[in-house]
Parts: C-alpha cells; structure tokens; sequence
C-alpha cells in the first residue's frame, strides 16, 4: 500500500497529463467520414452531369457547393463543443465527410488561373485524397494501446451509454472486463479505487440494461452473410472471384496488347490503331500520351496477376491466389485508377467501385474459408 500510495504521489507530481487517447469509436466514425466524403463527390458530380451543371444564383452571384461544404464542416466542428451526447461523433462523422466532400469537389477551380471545374488533374486530386484519407482508417482501426489511464478514458466514454439507457448486455460484460484490466494494471491507487467504484456501480441489480438491438446497417451486413451462407458457400465464391479476377484481368491485358500493337504492330496498322485509341481516350499531346501509355501498362500488369491469380483459384491454391490477387487488386487501387480518373472520372468511378468490392470479396473468402480450418473442412464435407 505504501508504494502504491508512494507511485500516486510521484504521478501527481509529475504534473499533467496530455499524451492522446485513441477515443474507443474511433475506427468506426472516420469509417462513416470516409464512406460518406466518396458518396457526397460521386452523388454530387453524378447530379451535376444529369442536370447539366445548374448554378445557383443570378447575376453576378453564384452560391458554390464548396459553401455548403465549408457551412457543413462547420457545423461539424461546433456540434462536439455544444453537445455531450454520444450520437453526436456520428454526426459529425457524416457532416465532416458530407462537407469535406462538397469542398474539395470544386479543387479545379482553386489550382487553375481560369477557375476550371473540369481540370484533368482535379479528380486524381480528389482521389489522391480520398487513398490518404483510406491510410488514416487503416492507421486508426489497429489495436489500441492498453494503458490503465486508456482503458479509463474508454470506460466513461462506454459509461454515457447508461445515462441514456442504451448500454447492453455485451456491452456491459466487455465494460467490466476492462475496468477488472485496470484493477489487475494500474499502479495508482486512485485510478484503482475509481475502476473499483464504476465496477461496483455497474454490479447494482437496478441498473437498467437494454435489449440488444443491431442497427440498419449491422442488420444488412448479417443478413448478407446469411443469405453467402445459405445460398453461395465456398463453392459459389470461388466462381465469383474467378470471373471476376478473369474479367477484369482479360480487360486489362486487352487494353496493353493495342498499345503493343501500336509499338510493335505492321506500320500499316499504327496509325489507325493510334487514332482510334486517343479519340477514345480523350488524350491529346505527348504529355497525354505518355500518361496513357503508364496507364496501360499498369493495367497490363495487373491483368497478368489477376489472370495468375485465376489460375491458383482453379487449381485449389486458394491461399496464392488471394496474396497475388490483392497485390494487384492494390496496385490498380492505389495506382491505375489514379490514371484513369485523369481520363475519365465517371468510368474511374464505376471501376474503382467494382474493384474495391472485388477486393473485399477476395479478403472475405480468405477471412471466412482459408483461414477457418474448421470451417474449410465442415463445408468440404
């Protein structure tokens, strides 16, 4: 007791305080940021081009979507310095990424002399941002450091739950078994009383416990998984993932061989070839040529480790298969698309989408049948 009390003085004397605690929702909120700043850039720049790009104003006025942005992440920054309710993270996450959004949507006009909205270069921006804004998630969703001052801090973020009646039966067993962790680990003697009381608290047979209840989109994500259960399996994703990995791949090892045949095709050939291929790309210029050139040679690339990846689906090296497959998939994420968003951000978009699904589709697979032995073998049988 007397060198617990002895560490308590110490860290009193220590002064404040002000290393960060990673907030316990923090993964999902800058999830629901992230999903809801690609949805605002794609909805907006889709309605833009089925209405014909209509200005909001007269005269000399024009009320930008960048204002709405900046009015939305404003309001964002305001609703945690008002309001101590736990929803409001949510809220904020959805505002900040809905604004962020609008904001960075109009990046043209900001980069060019002549205010141009339809710059080349602004959807790779946008996109750029939008892989940067994916590393923070990646970063934010791994494990959180265990530390008794941590897990305290999480405590009474969880404790807001019983003020309004929302805390459930899991949530109230994970709750406890983290104040036991800061009992078992902390050398202070206050933080230990303080977990002790809140586990005492927690402990009253008049606490009120919720039922447990899954939101809109937990729902959805397990009925999806009971629907792959029921009616797909391991059989029926493997099928998918092969002709997906074998589309998109024969796709892009036929957009490499035209522009082998302009290299290395008869000379009779070349120039057609060549015409053909920058009118469809929309390319002018040497620079704009060079650029589709890197594109599709990055597509080549990727198609030859998708189509690779194929090859071990079918002949059971499953594992193999979706090492290679996300090496590509990744490469064609983080590099091609940003490529193709300079050429064309509507098919970059419907591109972008169906390989992240596919990417998804590849980790679920391996998540739920290659890693799950027991699994693996249940449905073998």
């Amino acid at each position: 007791d007397e060198k617990a009390a002895q560490n308590g003085q110490d860290a009193i004397r220590a002064g404040r305080v002000w290393r960060p605690v990673k907030r316990e929702g923090a993964r999902t909120n800058v999830l629901v940021t992230l999903v809801s700043f690609a949805a605002s850039v794609v909805l907006t720049r889709l309605y833009l081009q089925l209405t014909g790009y209509p200005q909001i104003g007269s005269g000399t006025l024009h009320f930008a979507h960048v204002l709405w942005g900046g009015l939305l992440l404003y309001i964002a920054s305001l609703l945690p310095l008002i309001l101590a309710n736990r929803w409001v993270y949510t809220a904020c996450s959805i505002l900040s990424g809905v604004g962020v959004g609008l904001f960075i949507d109009e990046v043209g006009k900001f980069i060019t002399r002549s205010n141009d909205y339809f710059y080349p270069a602004a959807a790779p921006i946008i996109y750029a941002f939008f892989l940067l804004t994916v590393l923070l998630y990646l970063q934010v969703r791994r494990p959180a450091s265990s530390t008794p001052r941590a897990e305290l801090y999480r405590a009474f973020d969880a404790m807001t739950e019983v003020l309004d009646h929302d805390m459930e039966a899991h949530e109230r067993i994970i709750l406890e078994d983290r104040l036991r962790w800061v009992i078992a680990h902390s050398d202070s003697p206050d933080l230990t009383q303080l977990a002790r009381a809140l586990l005492d608290f927690l402990a009253l047979n008049t606490l009120y416990v919720a039922p447990t209840s899954y939101s809109p989109l937990e729902r959805l994500f397990r009925w999806v998984a009971g629907l792959e259960v029921r009616h797909v399996g391991r059989r029926g994703l493997r099928v998918l993932l092969v002709l997906g990995f074998g589309a998109l791949g024969l796709l892009y090892v036929a957009d490499l061989s035209v522009l082998l045949a302009i290299t290395l095709g008869p000379v009779a050939q070349r120039d057609a070839l060549y015409a053909q291929l920058t009118a469809s790309a929309g390319v002018s210029g040497i620079a704009g040529m060079r650029l589709l050139a890197a594109r599709l040679i990055l597509e080549g690339l990727t198609g030859v480790l998708l189509l690779i990846a194929d090859v071990f689906l079918l002949t059971n090296r499953d594992r193999r298969a979706i090492t290679v497959s996300r090496f590509g998939l990744l490469m064609s994420l983080t590099t091609v698309d940003l490529l193709v968003f300079y050429f064309d951000q509507f098919q970059a978009v419907a591109g972008t989408i169906f390989q992240a699904c596919l990417l998804l589709l590849a980790l679920y697979y391996l998540h739920r049948y290659v890693n799950n032995e027991q699994g693996t073998v249940s449905l073998r049988k």
